[in-house]
């Protein structure tokens, strides 16, 4: 019997694959909310800061989300810098982050194409 999967169960397996190949990369779900947040503002070409995103509470509390970040920093997949006035940090994707987004959006042509 051949089920025919849809084009989202494809893109999950093309995922799924994808973190296989990276396996030290793996980021849990708050990372990925956290990451899809700072590449959004990043693509707006809008600044966010630490407190922006530690003010997420429906992610979860500041001492999480503050941790997550750094979690982010120490696989490389932001920065943060000193914003112009220097008391806030400013959080910015890196060229790793970047990569695993156009990464994730070849997975979901793949997907999309073989419907």
């Amino acid at each position: 019997m051949s089920i025919n999967k849809t084009s989202y169960l494809r893109f999950l397996n093309l995922i799924d694959a994808l973190d296989r190949m990276n396996p030290g990369k793996k980021l849990d779900c708050t990372e990925e909310s956290l990451l899809d947040k700072i590449i959004l503002s990043f693509h707006a070409k809008q600044s966010v800061l630490v407190g922006d995103l530690i003010s997420l509470s429906s992610l979860g509390s500041q001492a999480t989300l503050h941790g997550r970040l750094k979690n982010l920093s120490a696989m490389g997949y932001i920065k943060m810098a000193a914003n112009v006035d220097g008391r806030k940090k400013e959080v910015v994707p890196t060229k790793l982050a970047l990569k695993r987004y156009d990464e994730i959006s070849k997975c979901l042509e793949k997907a999309a194409k073989a419907g």
